[in-house]
């Protein structure tokens, strides 16, 4: 369990993405200031969590106001700025959830007792379909089941990440065709997966963090442990939105850029 500063913002933040901030209010001033302050070679980074839909953290108790898993937000770059506040530029560490709210006058900011949660790659993967296995042809008479359930279980893994690129390269092209060019420039979805190929945990969170769904939709993802499961949540959903996009004819929101959250502080 460690204690760490928090900084709430309107949707979730995921790891591997890059996160730039304006901080202009007070007390997220003091909490760069505070960072700054930590001797070279320790890990500067604050936690990030999603405000509820609805709910104002200033007007109830934080506890209500926020959810329960968030990421970590590493500083990257740090530019003061003439009025006293900071642009940063951050990128998405660990997640971790909210075991209590520390909520004081001295540091100003938000701060909280969290645990942090692990992947679950390993064991999702042992644990992957085994009712029903059949030895493949050719498989290696004296070769064990274990072996034959890992073997399986990359070959669907292998599947499910082809099929959830497919999915939103189709709805990066959807909304575009309706939205018109992004900021000026059309979104490069062949780079943006290429990035993450043979990486499906971060294929997981790009499609998280880039696809335009609810904060709900965003935090479900976001406290997922296993890949496995984040794929294939993100699969039901990429079809979801797409065939909306199709019979509709409408985003569900104004798009700026396919990319992470924005700072509300």
């Amino acid at each position: 369990m460690d204690v760490i500063p928090l900084f709430p913002l309107g949707t979730p933040l995921f790891p591997g993405v890059v996160l730039p901030l304006q901080v202009f209010e007070p007390r997220y001033r003091r909490l760069v200031r505070d960072l700054l302050e930590q001797p070279e070679g320790t890990a500067r980074c604050f936690g990030v969590v999603a405000i509820r839909q609805g709910w104002e953290v200033e007007h109830v108790a934080p506890a209500e106001a926020l959810y329960d898993v968030g990421c970590t937000a590493r500083l990257q770059t740090v530019r003061p700025q003439p009025d006293g506040g900071f642009r940063v530029v951050t990128v998405g560490g660990d997640r971790f959830r909210l075991l209590d709210l520390l909520v004081g006058e001295d540091p100003p900011y938000l701060q909280a007792e969290v645990e942090w949660l692990a992947e679950e790659e390993a064991a999702e993967e042992a644990a992957g379909d085994q009712e029903g296995l059949a030895t493949p042809r050719g498989w290696p008479a004296d070769a064990s089941h274990d072996d034959l359930v890992s073997a399986v279980a990359r070959g669907s893994m292998e599947v499910l990440v082809r099929g959830v690129g497919d999915l939103f390269a189709r709805y990066v092209a959807a909304v575009t065709a309706l939205t018109g060019e992004v900021d000026g420039e059309e979104p490069d979805t062949s780079d943006l997966l290429d990035a993450v190929s043979g990486d499906p945990r971060a294929l997981s969170y790009l499609v998280a963090s880039a696809a335009l769904l609810t904060t709900e939709d965003r935090q479900t993802l976001l406290a997922e442990s296993a890949t496995r499961r984040r794929l294939q949540t993100e699969s039901r959903l990429l079809r979801r939105e797409l065939t909306l996009l199709e019979t509709v004819g409408a985003v569900p929101a104004p798009i700026q850029r396919f990319a992470g959250p924005r700072s509300v502080n």
